[in-house]
């Protein structure tokens, strides 16, 4: 089994409907990183010295290759990745090896199965 690791930088005000996403699309879990901070193209706005951004958070999921594609594609329409400049963004990475997540290959098995 492969696995690819999901990394999204996202608005905190959307972590729980980006977590719930993923698990519909075939995440089992995910490691949410609070309070981030990241800028873009523009710099962003200070007053009096202090930042006026929103928080992020970083969202992990370690996912079987076949969701990843799927999970990637629903996270960033729920969260209007495109639509919304500055909203968040989704990268996926190959894993080249992991452990501790024996106990939840059969039910990846499972899901894989349905999907292929």
């Amino acid at each position: 089994m492969h696995f690819k690791l999901i990394i999204a930088f996202i608005e905190d005000d959307k972590t729980e409907i980006a977590m719930e996403t993923a698990r519909k699309c075939g995440a089992t879990g995910a490691t949410v990183i609070s309070s981030a901070r990241g800028e873009g193209i523009k710099k962003t706005s200070t007053f009096l010295g202090l930042s006026l951004e929103t928080h992020r958070d970083v969202l992990l999921f370690l996912v079987e290759e076949h969701l990843s594609r799927s999970i990637l594609e629903n996270m960033a329409k729920v969260c209007q990745f495109e639509e919304s400049p500055g909203s968040g963004i989704a990268i996926q990475i190959d894993v080249e090896d992991a452990v501790g997540i024996t106990h939840q290959i059969e039910s990846l098995k499972k899901e894989v199965e349905k999907t292929v």
